[in-house]
């Protein structure tokens, strides 16, 4: 009888968002960021440093090869919306939309605990591989409106994860991928806690 196939990890683009950078109050004072993305609707060019149209305000915390697109599992937005409201009363009660939390890719399928650094999501035409967590700032408290946000990506480990373009090429909404394994030695869930653990030193 012949070996079982080792299970394959796949997933699906359910949107792509790009932003622009635009002013944000942050702890009282004003800033720039591109946090907030709108749905891009049809082809997007993906290229080595990110999607077309879409801005990156301060590249040491997103932007260049190694974070050239941010994506997170749309499964997280039920959640976040239910920490808003855990924390702002009636003051946030509409629903999250894709792109809210500043992610470029909304997926569905894989998990943070699901992908190692260093794998690859292969969708043909484009090769992305996964590089590291996102580790919130103040700047995404003030996005979600309460100023435990960042610790609450932290603590939970719904952060999402940056990835480098391997081979440029043209997404849409809609379009599937399969997890190519790397050497699997640190899942994006792991990195996330070494990263927070190294913080609070």
């Amino acid at each position: 009888m012949p070996p079982s196939s080792p299970h394959v990890l796949s997933g699906t683009v359910l949107s792509i968002q790009t932003g622009q950078v635009r002013p944000l109050m942050v702890g009282g004072r004003k800033r720039v960021s591109a946090i907030g993305k709108t749905l891009v609707y049809g082809p997007v060019e993906v290229g080595t440093l990110g999607l077309a149209g879409d801005d990156q305000a301060d590249l040491s915390v997103h932007g260049g090869l190694s974070k050239a697109v941010y994506a997170l599992p749309s499964e997280h937005l039920v959640w976040w919306q239910a920490q808003r409201q855990i924390h702002g009363a009636t003051m946030f009660e509409e629903t999250l939309s894709p792109g809210y939390l500043g992610e470029n890719l909304s997926l569905q399928g894989v998990l943070e605990q699901d992908l190692f650094v260093g794998d690859c999501l292969d969708f043909g035409d484009v090769v992305l591989r996964v590089t590291q967590p996102r580790e919130p700032c103040g700047k995404f408290n003030a996005v979600m409106g309460y100023a435990g946000a960042a610790k609450d990506m932290v603590d939970s480990g719904r952060s999402g994860f940056y990835l480098a373009v391997d081979k440029p090429g043209t997404l849409k909404a809609g379009d599937p991928f399969q997890v190519v394994q790397g050497h699997r030695s640190v899942s994006i869930a792991q990195a996330l806690q070494h990263k927070a653990w190294k913080h609070r030193r």
